[in-house]
Formats: structure tokens, sequence, C-alpha cells
């Protein structure tokens, strides 16, 4: 929409391009991204694409907070647990892809792949994925490439479908990401130490591809005993000043568990994996896209290295924990940049309640600040937490949440006042509601009495608050700028603020 706003501004097709660049606005979407791609973005407006797509029947997606137990959020593993199975909406997108008369190899592929897998997990995660790989060659310019970092699981099929619909032709390499990491030991099998991401341009006749920008820096007497020349298979080479010419395999740790970047997300990505991505196959000033983008990583990159973004998730816990990321991240320097698909205001607050419950509790929580408790989803009167600090006894306190949707009444604040009680550190709990609350809801929670801060100050102990109030402004009110909160999400780290980051967009 913003590009056909800017298309005619100028003289010439180079002006055009200058004048929508310069007024560009970075974008990251809540929501399924089939709906983004189709409805948000143009064809051939993204000059790079990288995705990491989940694929573990077995394995919970993102679930961005464990206990020191590691034991996973109920509500989180009931919301992804049934991503790619085969039900009622699949045959429908299979059939889609059947009659697409635009990717005829593809429409001939799927039927192939249901008569060898049938309708399973691995069928429906096929058919999910290659309805999104015709949007993605769709919305991807002529000279742009993706990367698709596979599950070993399924990269094999990938290729096939990667095959199908950017051509084998058009196929560049396939990557392999190595690292180390001590865990994952087994005597059944060889350990699995390595990704794979598939590379594919879509015109590899004019394709963009920096291969000085991703060269590895000799050692000084590699250059030294050079100079010269060596012969090599009867020729004499010179070895490029610049570097060792990049190849197919990237060494590059994992992130450890004391990493810097890391966020707290199970398949977060190195930021050195998707700088590489990045700089060997778009330029300062173009448009990169992630549809997966979980954490953040490429979009956090993408705006460490001048370029555009955009990122696509399905919880809204993510595009929270990635504005985070980004704040935290870049501070006044952050490039301007719009939220799509969060509710702001009430009728969207009321659709987003009605199409999912938990999403809507997500939502809420980021609203104030909270984070999600393990408890969550089995309805023990505690829905999400909040922490500050007890300066007299030196403990975190809690302030626990409660969100509710639907019809409200005061037992549910008494039961909320009965879990305060049960709690060893909680002192306050914060009532959420999509409905206004009745008088004896008001009088119940006045009952609760106060919290009293070692400064002196007096908290209500139970506080209800309204999606409106808080649309308007109102925070739960508890030791935060006194005592100092905690955040549920890691800080990320701070870049320098330098002029060469500064002129990343120029």
């Amino acid at each position: 929409p913003f590009q056909k706003k800017c298309i005619g501004l100028a003289d010439n097709k180079f002006m055009d391009k200058m004048c929508c660049m310069s007024q560009w606005r970075n974008q990251l979407h809540y929501g399924d991204n089939l709906d983004v791609l189709r409805n948000e973005i143009e064809d051939e407006s993204i000059d790079l694409i990288y995705l990491d797509p989940p694929f573990n029947s077995k394995a919970t997606y993102n679930v961005l907070f464990k206990d020191k137990t590691d034991d996973k959020s109920s509500a989180q593993i009931e919301a992804f647990g049934d991503t790619w199975h085969w039900d009622k909406t699949t045959p429908r997108i299979f059939h889609e892809l059947i009659m697409n008369q635009r990717h005829p190899k593809l429409a001939n592929l799927m039927n192939t792949l249901e008569d060898f897998l049938g309708h399973n997990d691995m069928m429906a995660y096929l058919v999910m994925m290659a309805i999104r790989l015709v949007e993605l060659h769709r919305v991807l310019k002529p000279t742009g490439s993706i990367y698709l970092h596979c599950d070993p699981t399924a990269s094999h099929y990938l290729k096939l479908l990667l095959d199908a619909v950017f051509g084998n032709d058009n196929f560049q390499n396939e990557i392999i990401w190595w690292y180390h990491d001590p865990s994952g030991f087994t005597k059944k099998r060889f350990m699995r130490k390595h990704d794979v991401i598939l590379f594919y341009s879509k015109d590899t006749s004019i394709s963009s591809f920096n291969i000085d920008e991703i060269r590895t820096p000799y050692k000084k007497g590699t250059l030294r005993q050079s100079e010269l020349g060596h012969r090599s298979f009867g020729r004499v080479t010179k070895t490029n000043p610049i570097g060792r010419a990049p190849e197919d395999v990237f060494e590059i740790p994992i992130l450890n568990s004391q990493a810097k970047e890391r966020m707290g997300y199970p398949t977060q990505k190195p930021e050195a994996l998707l700088e590489k991505v990045i700089l060997a196959s778009s330029n300062k000033g173009d448009v990169v896209l992630d549809p997966f983008c979980g954490c953040g990583t490429t979009v956090s990159v993408a705006e460490k290295l001048g370029r555009h973004w955009i990122g696509i998730d399905i919880t809204h816990l993510a595009v929270s924990l990635i504005e985070k990321r980004l704040k935290d991240s870049y501070g006044k320097d952050l490039k301007p940049y719009d939220v799509h698909g969060i509710p702001t205001n009430m009728p969207a607050a009321i659709d987003l309640a009605e199409r999912s419950k938990y999403q809507f509790e997500w939502w809420a929580f980021s609203l104030v600040g909270g984070r999600p408790d393990k408890k969550m989803g089995k309805d023990e009167g505690i829905d999400g937490i909040l922490y500050f600090l007890d300066e007299e006894s030196g403990k975190h306190k809690e302030v626990v949440i409660q969100v509710k949707a639907g019809k409200v009444s005061s037992p549910q604040v008494r039961d909320l006042r009965g879990v305060i009680s049960d709690r060893k550190y909680a002192e306050i709990g914060v009532f959420i509601t999509l409905k206004k609350p009745t008088r004896d809801m008001i009088k119940s929670a006045s009952d609760a009495g106060v919290y009293e801060a070692e400064n002196g100050k007096l908290y209500d102990r139970i506080q209800i608050l309204t999606i409106e109030e808080i649309f308007d402004g109102r925070q739960p009110d508890y030791p935060f700028r006194d005592t100092g909160g905690i955040s549920p999400f890691k800080k990320a780290e701070r870049y320098r603020d330098d002029e060469e980051t500064n002129n990343l967009y120029e």
C-alpha cells in the first residue's frame, strides 16, 4: 500500500525508488504470515527473505519463558501443539495448490507427496509451507534471494518444494551451518552438529551477491607468503588481499546460555549467522523479510546493517519481545517502524478475545509489562506475573495478574485475594478485564486492604484494570520506579552510538 502511494511522485523509476525508500517505515506484523503476505506486501517488493519455520510435533515453539525446572507453559503447549496437523483447513489449502496454474510443477509434486506420505503431520507441514513459498516467490524481487533454514526432519522435502516454486536452476547453495554443541550425545547414531540452509535466487542471472562483503580475512603470515603468488594446478594465483572466498560451510558457534545476545528464545539463531546472510545477498537500503521472526534476530541485524525490514510473527509475546529488543539495542537511533495487527481500540480487543483466549491473555500481559506464569492455562487463579524489589527484605516480591475476557464477578476477585495469601512472595494482585467490573467486584477489591512499601507509600492490594482504562494510559500501581521493576524479557545488548551506525541508511 505504501509503495502504491509513492509511485508517480518522481519523474523516473530510480527516483521513484529513492522517494519510497526515504519515506520507508519498517514493519512488525502480528498475525498469520500467510494473511500478512497476501494482504500487506506488494509483488516484487522484497530484496531478501530469511525464514526459519518450525517443525517438530513433539516440541513447543515460541515459548519465551521457562522456570528453574524447565517446565513449559501448558497454555503455550496447547496453543502451538496443533500448528502442523492435518485438519479441516489443510484440504482446502491442498486443493488451492493443486489448482495453482502459475506453479504446475508444484501441483504435480504435492499430488506425489500425498500419495507417498498420506495425511499426516509431515504432509500438513509441507502443505502449509508450500502455500507460503508461493507467496514468498511473488513478493521477492527478480534480483532477490531466499534463505530457508531447515529442520533436519524436513529439509529433503523442503528442497523439493523450493525446486518446484523457484526452479531447480535457481538453486544456489545448500549451506551447512556447523557448530560445536556438547549436548545431544547418543550411542545410536552420529551426533547432529549442523543445520541446513537452502539458498535460492529468483533469477540467478541477475541476483545480487556481495562476495567481498563476506570474505574471511587471511592471517598476516598468509598474506605475506602469497604476495609473490603460489602455484595451483599448474597456474600461478595470488591471494585476494580482502580475504578468502566464502564457502558453503559456516562455522559459527551456537548461542550458549551466557551469550550476551541470548533472549531466552528456544530457536534463537546467532546474529553472526544472519549478518553473513544479509551482507551477502542485500545492500544498504534493501528490504529484508522474515515471516517467522520469533525473537527478532533477523530484523535486529537488518537494522544494524542499514537495511529496511519487515518481520511477522503469530504470537503477541514475540512481538513484544522484538520491540523491547530493538529499543534496548538501538535506543534513540532506532529507525521508525510500525506495528500492525495489535489491538489499539476496544473493537479490536474484543475481536482478539473471540478468536484466541491465550493470545488475548498474552497481549494483555504485554500492555502492563508482565509475563505468563508457568501455571497459566490450569485455571489456578493466576495467569501472569510482575516483580519488584522489596528493599527491607532484599527479596523480589510478586505482582500476580489475572486476565478475564468473558463474564466477570466478585468471586473471581476473592479468588485472586486467596492466591496472594497462598504465594509466599505475592503482595499485590492485578485483575485485568475486558468488561467493566461490577460494584461487588470493586468493593471486594477495596476490602483487600493495602500493601505498604519500605518508603511508606501505600498500594492497593487488589487493583482492577479494564482494557479500556489501559488504552487510556492506566497501569498497575506497584513499587516499580522506587525499587526497580524486573522486566520479563532479557535486556538486549546495546550497540554503540557512533558515526558509522548513524550513517548506515545514507
